[in-house]
């Protein structure tokens, strides 16, 4: 098994790169490609054993892949996953069973794999730098497989996936074919593992909600009830980051109140940081949205007081403030907010720090929440899928999928239901009606969003902008259940934050499969 090391630094897991259209067409016509050969489906089924809140558990990892079908029920991909699933199971019916990956859109699952809910997990040094190898690898006591099995997918074109036959990598590189792709894959799985009554939840973190938002939806339409949908670190409308509208302005101003109050460039006047970000929260929707709605028009005045308001928020100085026009970008408040300290913040996670090549530039030269921790994750998952799970391939694992995110196709058709541009597809994704659609048609159905305060990735208030703008009844909004947690985009890097999101995961499971 070869391994690409110079992807070891990429910024590959939670998936919280933002796709950046390509320069091609979304729907030009893929070259005509020679027919790759169709592999056999493979696995490996090796025998382990965890303890969880002292209860021996045994169970058994199958590393393998499945093939999915075209609509003419040829071979178009052979989709690798990890499957963990638990021995002595009476009646696996009553066993949930849950659908795990990362975003990007183009990465493969490693973080989720190895560092949050599965069996074993990876020690980093977060928020510090992790030291080089020899990583650690230990039995995670926070592991959600006393309530779930779970089933690790590394969507097509990233870790072992590969299109096969006729197909390349353009026919999944797109929001609707690539929750196309996941569909079929669950229900392969289902199918082959006999888990069609078995309740059902998918777990997305960064563009993974994306796409379970989306797929939620498609299951549904296609006879398969989800149980429940987690949202790690959410990004259901791409709308909001697009030039020339400020929600991205007001949607970040919490997370910078949050991460500033970190650092202790803030004081609350006697509020806890709860009260603290509703304020904020008030300032932001009301005030602040208020005033940027006026754009170059907002009286001198105004600017000076909406000038001072915000540095006392974000920690900022009122000069630099006026100067960027009241509008804060990430990356520069990355850089801005340590830069007498001659420091720089992670984008993933504010909790890291750096050092630039100098103290002046306008923006960050790196992410240290991506270097500090991406070679543990690459390194440790090798190891362990050789050593541990005894899976070999003559393939390069992908950590991020070869042009994947340059060749996305952001035009997504959303359900056909009614509502704004439902006849039309969107030219940006914007899945949140898509859960909505999901809902509607399974009242049941729940969703737990799980949120990082100190995410510069996929910012909390946006998230929560994005869930209220899903036009539900009463009774259904009671369905969503929101957390948040003292940690960046990947919220399990905190391990106080993983037990944390561990209880709250039972509490959730629990609730959606009784």
């Amino acid at each position: 098994m070869r391994t690409r090391y110079a992807l070891a630094l990429v910024l590959f897991w939670a998936g919280a790169l933002f796709a950046q259209r390509g320069g091609t067409a979304p729907n030009a016509p893929a070259a005509a490609a020679e027919s790759t050969p169709i592999p056999p489906e493979t696995s490996s089924v090796t025998q382990h054993q965890i303890t969880l809140d002292g209860r021996q558990l045994p169970y058994h990892a199958t590393a393998g892949t499945l093939l999915i079908t075209d609509a003419e029920d040829k071979p178009e991909c052979a989709i690798f996953y990890v499957a963990y699933t638990l021995d002595g199971v009476s009646d696996p019916r009553t066993r949930p069973v849950t659908f795990l990956y990362n975003g990007g859109p183009g990465s493969a699952s490693i973080p989720l794999h190895m560092a949050s809910v599965g069996p074993m997990r990876v020690v980093t040094a977060s928020p510090e730098a992790t030291a080089p190898a020899p990583y650690q690898l230990i039995a995670n006591q926070y592991s959600l497989l006393d309530k779930s099995d779970l089933v690790f997918v590394d969507a097509p074109g990233t870790g072992f996936s590969r299109p096969v036959g006729r197909a390349t990598i353009r026919n999944f590189a797109g929001a609707d074919q690539d929750v196309q792709a996941f569909l079929k894959f669950i229900e392969r799985y289902i199918t082959v593992n006999y888990r069609w009554n078995s309740p059902k939840f998918l777990f997305g973190e960064s563009y993974g909600t994306t796409r379970s938002a989306a797929l939620a939806d498609a299951l549904e339409n296609d006879g398969v009830a989800v149980n429940g949908v987690i949202l790690m670190s959410s990004i259901l409308n791409y709308f909001v980051r697009s030039p020339g509208y400020d929600m991205e302005s007001i949607g970040y101003l919490p997370t910078y109140a949050a991460i500033a109050d970190h650092f202790e460039k803030v004081q609350h006047k006697g509020k806890d940081l709860n009260a603290f970000l509703n304020e904020v929260r008030a300032f932001a929707r009301g005030p602040y949205a208020e005033a940027l709605a006026q754009g170059q028009n907002l009286p001198p005045a105004q600017v000076d007081a909406i000038a001072a308001k915000l540095s006392a928020y974000t920690g900022l100085s009122v000069s630099f403030l006026k100067e960027a026009n009241l509008r804060v970008s990430p990356s520069r408040f990355r850089k801005e907010l340590l830069r007498g300290e001659r420091k720089i913040l992670g984008r993933y996670d504010a909790r890291f720090e750096g050092t630039d090549i100098d103290a002046a530039g306008e923006n960050p030269g790196y992410d240290p929440s991506g270097t500090g921790v991406s070679p543990a994750f690459v390194a440790t998952f090798h190891d362990y899928l050789a050593g541990e799970l005894k899976y070999s391939s003559k393939e390069t694992y992908y950590p991020h999928g070869l042009n994947v995110n340059q060749l996305w196709d952001h035009t997504h058709r959303p359900p056909s239901g009614g509502g704004r541009g439902a006849a039309q597809p969107y030219l940006d994704i914007y899945v949140a009606g898509d859960l909505a659609d999901a809902m509607r048609k399974d009242p049941r159905l729940k969703v737990f969003s799980v949120n990082g305060l100190f995410d510069l990735a996929t910012p909390f208030f946006l998230t929560e902008y994005d869930l209220a703008h899903m036009e539900l009844e009463p009774e259904l909004r009671k369905n969503i259940q929101f957390a948040y947690y003292p940690s960046g985009h990947m919220i399990y890097l905190n391990v106080d934050a993983l037990k944390q999101l561990k209880t709250d995961l039972a509490r959730f499971y629990s609730q959606a499969a009784p």
